[in-house]
């Protein structure tokens, strides 16, 4: 899909007379060439509805407006509110409320898309919200949704795509939270100067490509999810002690870490999450 956009258009002039609040964690996306890019990772077809999560004062929704069917803006602020209004597009429904209480599936007909500027200290719990949890095997937001496109900070999208291979600590439990229920991959990275007011951190556009099979075929996902918690509760700690730590016996865990052939002194997150879904099961035996 080809988009043109304006990116001449004056997007800080417009966003600095916003009075934006910190406790919402508002920051303005103000770069034209990042909204534009937004809109073709979107992928937007004639036909699509898409949920913008966090629109603040429309910068990105004015874009998506053009190329959509249909879109859904779930906006907890007032005061932007009254600035989507003024869109005054016959395909825009703006909904006041928070995302977190939101049930997507009753919102509209058919599949949705959905792009989101989120608050970056309630990243983990929009994810959560949007995917379900590991063992959550019918979320009704998940089975509503084809694909999720993010703004989060850099260091968080690093943990989204990470693996066992990773460096530091970017491989944990919104790593698999993340993908279970998706194909993730970062699009791009997106500077401070791309904002207004410019947050503290890089940024980076995820995209999620949501799954409609969990990513292992398990007995029991409520186990796989203790399990895993289990592994990364205490990071300091080796697996063996993690695992007993979170109430596995530890007879159990001694001999079903030695039949998989792993180290007891490894750490759980250098176990990739096929190695999880195999420790689970046997320790579910």
């Amino acid at each position: 899909m080809c988009v043109i956009i304006n990116t001449e258009m004056n997007y800080f002039e417009r966003a600095k007379y916003f009075r934006t609040k910190k406790r919402l964690g508002q920051n303005f996306l103000i770069d034209g060439e990042v909204i534009q890019d937004i809109i073709e990772y979107a992928n937007i077809q004639p036909d699509d509805t898409v949920v913008e999560i966090g629109p603040g004062v429309g910068f990105v929704t004015e874009q998506l407006i053009k190329y959509a069917k249909k879109v859904i803006a779930i906006e907890l602020d007032e005061e932007a509110i009254k600035e989507l209004e003024k869109l005054k597009a016959p395909n825009l429904e703006i909904i006041h409320k928070d995302i977190l209480k939101t049930d997507l599936s009753e919102l509209c007909e058919g599949q949705i898309k959905v792009v989101a500027n989120i608050p970056y200290y309630i990243t983990s719990p929009i994810i959560a919200h949007l995917l379900g949890e590991i063992d959550d095997l019918n979320n009704k937001n998940r089975n509503k949704i084809t694909d999720i496109i993010l703004m989060v900070q850099e260091e968080v999208a690093r943990r989204m795509v990470a693996d066992e291979n990773s460096q530091g600590k970017q491989y944990g439990l919104l790593t698999l939270l993340s993908q279970f229920w998706a194909d993730v991959e970062i699009m791009r990275t997106v500077g401070r100067r791309a904002f207004f007011p410019a947050p503290k951190v890089t940024s980076a556009i995820v995209k999620l490509i949501v799954r409609k099979e969990p990513k292992l075929k398990l007995t029991d996902y409520s186990h796989f999810r203790k399990t895993i918690k289990a592994g990364f509760a205490q990071r300091r700690k080796n697996l063996k002690n993690c695992l007993i730590n979170g109430g596995f016996p530890k007879d159990k865990v001694i001999d079903v870490l030695s039949k998989l052939g792993i180290d007891e002194n490894i750490r759980g997150e250098k176990l990739s999450v096929e190695m999880f879904g195999k420790l689970s099961e046997e320790l579910l035996k």
